[in-house]
Formats: structure tokens, sequence, C-alpha cells
């Protein structure tokens, strides 16, 4: 399925759900998926302040022999080192940045600076020298740069790990409207080791980097809603946080997602559209949405039965270790040449001729 088809069903049903005000009426038809634990604050993430391009760009021509053009631009709104750093030419960025920021002080540039040091954009990584281009940044308000610099402090990059002071920097960073510096104080609020475990604290940082669209606390604030951990059990919110979720391609939260309109749990049913979500997230390789496509297929439920097609992915769903002990019986009762044929396809999924 293309992207933009994908995407066209997901949001669709994402709206039909809203029209509907979220009403179920099946009975459940599919096992949710066990939500993971709440991860740990990640150990490297990366900073938004430069808005890199989803793919980094292939780095122009741009060596030590050409000066680079440090002219500041006639319009203000115009921003030459982060235009270079978009384009790939990174040591044109730092000549600018650098320039700006040791001329005019200027924080944004100095986070650029430590974004370039800490990931090693057309120099040697140095993350102690990127940790103080963003602490530079950060005491002078930058919140990109407090949330850049709190994580490195949690993971122990460019300096020994403190979690406190890390811990400090995501707040003050959220504070001021970070989403993801919200939500992994949330998290380290759900840990209770930095801080007393505090859930409905943690349920209050999820729900403000989710309004801010943020697609992991939306995740992890609609697991909070379906079990009622910190905030009152409410399955259409969490259906709603799901389909949000989804439509930012969270692979949990799409199969998680797909699952409810499945069952008709906090969403009007639709198999169709639940199996379609399935089918993409199995292909992107999730162990339980392959799973849970190979009940659908088996059964003919929401798609044309296809028996062959269904235990060619729940051997590969039991590869990739979602075991289905009662799949395996019914399998058994297939005839050899189905078996053969949907071991073969499952051969072919891992490239094994």
């Amino acid at each position: 399925m293309s992207r933009l088809r994908f995407r066209f069903i997901l949001t669709v049903a994402v709206a039909a759900f809203c029209v509907a005000g979220g009403e179920s009426f099946a009975q459940l038809a599919l096992p949710s998926a066990q939500p993971a634990p709440a991860p740990a604050p990640k150990a490297a993430p990366k900073p938004a302040a430069p808005k890199a391009p989803a793919k980094a760009a292939k780095p122009k021509a741009d060596t030590a022999k050409e000066a680079p053009k440090t002219e500041e631009p006639d319009d203000p709104n115009v921003d030459l080192a982060y235009g270079a750093f978009q384009e790939g030419r990174y040591k044109t960025a730092l000549a600018i940045a650098t320039k700006r920021a040791t001329e005019k002080g200027d924080p944004k540039s100095m986070t650029l600076i430590g974004e370039i040091y800490s990931n090693g954009f057309g120099v040697k990584r140095d993350e102690p020298l990127a940790a103080s281009w963003y602490k530079k940044a950060a005491d002078r308000g930058d919140r990109e740069a407090m949330f850049a610099l709190g994580m490195m402090r949690i993971a122990g990059r460019g300096a020994p790990a403190d979690r406190n002071e890390g811990a400090k920097l995501l707040a003050a960073a959220a504070k001021l409207g970070k989403p993801e510096a919200a939500y992994n104080l949330g998290l380290l609020y759900l840990e209770g080791q930095v801080f007393p475990q505090d859930v409905k604290r943690a349920a209050e940082l999820f729900t403000q980097a989710a309004e801010a669209g943020n697609a992991e606390a939306q995740y992890a604030l609609a697991t909070f809603y379906k079990e009622g951990r910190g905030v009152e059990k409410d399955l259409t919110k969490a259906a709603r946080l799901l389909g949000a979720a989804a439509l930012a391609d969270n692979l949990d939260a799409e199969v998680e997602y797909a699952i409810a309109l499945f069952n008709g749990t906090g969403v009007a049913r639709d198999e169709a559209t639940a199996v379609a979500l399935l089918n993409r997230a199995a292909r992107q390789g999730s162990p339980i949405a392959q799973n849970r496509l190979a009940h659908v297929l088996i059964d003919g439920r929401g798609a044309p039965q296809n028996k062959v097609e269904g235990f060619k992915w729940h051997l590969i769903a039991k590869t990739s270790g979602a075991s289905d002990p009662g799949l395996d019986a019914r399998m058994a009762e297939l005839s050899a040449e189905d078996r053969a044929k949907a071991e073969a396809a499952a051969k072919t999924w891992f490239g094994i001729k």
C-alpha cells in the first residue's frame, strides 16, 4: 500500500471515529497488544533546534579551501546558518553560527554549533565541546539547548552522568513548551528514580506533550487511559490518542489503533480499515501486527480468507518472537501442499531461498 493511500485510509478512519463519537458496538475479537513498559529517557536524542530535513542532505562541496560566505542577510528572518545546515553544508553552517555566537551572543547559533559537534556533522564528533555550547545556549534561555543538554546529562554523554541536573534541564525546557522535554520528564516520574514515582504527574506531562503533537506521548497517554493509570479510564480518549499517534507514524500506536478499530473498542468498528493498518504494520516488521494479521486472514474477517497467506504471517511472527500455540495447532491441520506454500512464502520474506 502506498504511503499516500495509507494516510488517506487512516485519516478517514480517525475522522469517522470523531463523527461517530467513538461509540463501540462490537465484542472483542482480537487480543489487545500488551503495552511495553514505558521506556527510559532516550540516551541519544536528536535535538530539534536545527530542524534538519528528514533525510540528511548530501553535503555539497564545502571544504576548508572554500571561504564560506558569512555576510548577514538583508532579511533578518533569513537564517543563513540553518539554511546551510539543511543543505548539508555543515562547515559553512558552523562558520556562520560561530561568528554569530561569538559576536552577537546568539543562543540559536550556539545550539546549532552544539548539534553539529554532537552528531559529527562535517567535523569530528566532540560531545564535551557540544555540551559546552549547549550550556551557553541553555544559560541564555534556549529551550532546545536545555533539552539537548538535559538528555546528554542523563545519558552521561560529554560529561559524567548527572540525572538530577538533566531532570532540571528537562523541566526548564518543558516549562518553555518543549514537547519532547515534557515527555521524557514524564518518563522520569514514571520510572521513580530521580523523583519519587508519581503516575499522575507523569500523565500530566504526557498530556502536555501529547497536546503539542508528540506521538510518543500520545501513545503513552493512550495506554494510561486504557488502563486508568494516572487518569480516569476512558477508552474513547485512548482510541482518539492512538489514532493521532498512528497518523504520526508511531508503529505501536498504529497496531493498537488497528486492534481498536477491529474490535470496536472506544471507536466504531471498521474491520476492513483495521486489516489495512495491520497489513502495513506487519510489513514494517511488527510481530504483534503480523500475528493479528495471521488471525484475520485465516478466519476471513475484514479481508478475503487466505489461509496460506495467514499462516505465512504466523510463521514470520513466530520467528520474530510472537508465538501462538493456537495457530500452531491449526497449522497442523493444513494440507501438506498448503503448508509447504506458507513455509516457502515465509522464507521468501526473510530472504531465504
